[in-house]
């Protein structure tokens, strides 16, 4: 396969894609082979019959399309790591007439990602956001520590209440009838939770371990299992046991429990290192935030439409994920809101464009102030990949392959860019803030 540039500018691309005879009756055999079981012919068993004679019944150029996708599939990524392109949109393909036994060329032209002249990227005011950590914070994750470490302790000679953890046995019927995940032994739930449908904790509270309570609910109109939706359901239950959580002290015992420290003194100071370092994280990354918002203020930018649609379809491809972690389908949401796939990424549109013009001004700084990712880096980034789904940077390298391996990079040299816009940026006191210290 032979690659051959014909133009670019004004970020249009148009570069052509030529493969040989050869290459071309190469990729016609492996679709035949592909292929052939789907093809019933008489005299032939069913993935027996000769490649002539399936062309013969179904015209020469059967297997010509798939054969010419695999070429593609294969030439395209390679010939724009050659070229250089950073391409932001699928191409546009042209083929010239197929002839058998004659090379084929394919023009592709693609949308490229702009380049753009950026002025204004240095002494950007930003909102000094400076935390402190109070002894109340210090407190409160203490307690959660504690919290942590609560342990449940049978209590006897009283009745639940909310905030008890209770084991129970329940078996729920509609109409009668038992239905597929309504029923459970032992199953322990801490009343006022809200883990159960709507009304279910709220007729365990003041009973007695021991005692037999028909539970009555109506599953909710959105349920997730569509069979038990808007229906009325009885649940028999029955109550084992009345469980409170125990919490341990806040002392040394504890620090010694939950850390390498032995007092809590040692924990009390680890804590607060710890909250002053997120803490700073956060400021940072809203000051970050606050930098970008004003480099997209200040600077005017072109968002093509393609990079645009590209970026809402990653929206909406979070939010697919988001919900289907909260057990929701798309469709389900979208049900809820009385709204159609068009409503969700209208509404998306204008987020999705100033995260388009953040992403090509931000690029437009690095190659002004000629930011590169080095190798070292670069090892760091793909190091923190490779940990996350438990392989090595070899099998990520490998896995990945070269194109994919340019966007740790691009992460690389984004967050350098931004690093060095905040370095750069100037720091103002909040205006109520200022003005609080003018009228001392």
């Amino acid at each position: 396969m032979n690659t051959n540039l014909i133009s670019k500018e004004e970020n249009i691309a148009k570069f052509t894609l030529v493969f040989t005879a050869d290459e071309f009756e190469d990729a016609i055999i492996d679709a035949y082979k592909k292929n052939k079981d789907k093809f019933s012919i008489d005299g032939f068993r069913k993935g027996k019959a000769p490649r002539k004679i399936i062309e013969n019944n179904y015209g020469e150029d059967i297997f010509y399309d798939e054969a010419l996708n695999d070429l593609l599939n294969k030439a395209y990524p390679e010939a724009v790591v050659e070229l250089d392109l950073e391409v932001v949109a699928n191409p546009q393909l042209e083929v010239d007439e197929v002839k058998k036994g004659e090379d084929i060329t394919v023009t592709a032209t693609v949308q490229l990602f702009p380049e753009v002249e950026i002025k204004n990227y240095k002494n950007l005011e930003v909102t000094k956001v400076a935390s402190e950590v109070t002894d109340t914070d210090i407190e409160a994750d203490l307690e959660r520590i504690q919290k942590s470490q609560a342990r449940l302790e049978t209590v006897e000679g009283r009745k639940t209440q909310e905030g008890d953890t209770v084991v129970i046995d329940f078996n729920g019927s509609i109409d009668g009838k038992h239905f597929d995940g309504g029923k459970a032994e032992n199953f322990e739930l801490k009343l006022g939770s809200g883990q159960f449908i709507p009304g279910f904790e709220d007729q365990l509270i003041g009973k007695d371990a021991g005692e037999e309570v028909d539970v009555k609910v109506t599953f909710p109109e959105n349920y997730n299992a569509k069979d038990l939706a808007g229906k009325d359901a009885l649940f028999e239950t029955k109550i084992h046991e009345i469980k409170v959580e125990v919490l341990p002290e806040i002392d040394d015992e504890l620090a010694s429990d939950v850390s390498e420290f032995e007092t809590l003194a040692e924990l009390k100071a680890d804590v607060k290192k710890n909250l002053e370092k997120n803490a700073k994280d956060r400021d940072e990354a809203q000051m970050k935030n606050e930098l970008l918002d004003k480099l997209c203020e200040v600077n005017e930018v072109d968002v093509p439409a393609a990079m645009v649609e590209d970026e809402i379809d990653r929206m909406v491809n979070e939010m697919n994920q988001q919900l289907t972690y909260q057990g929701l389908s798309l469709d389900q949401y979208m049900q809820l809101l009385g709204q159609t796939i068009s409503d969700v990424r209208e509404g998306a549109r204008e987020d999705a464009k100033k995260r388009v013009a953040m992403r090509i001004l931000i690029r437009a700084v690095v190659a002004k102030e000629s930011i590169e990712a080095t190798e070292a880096e670069l090892e760091e980034e793909l190091q923190k990949f490779a940990d996350q789904y438990g392989q090595s940077i070899e099998q990520v390298k490998k896995v990945m392959g070269e194109e994919n391996l340019r966007f740790f990079a691009e992460d690389v040299k984004t967050r350098k860019a931004i690093d060095f816009m905040f370095d750069n940026a100037k720091l103002v006191e909040k205006k109520e803030e200022a003005e609080a210290e003018e009228s001392k």
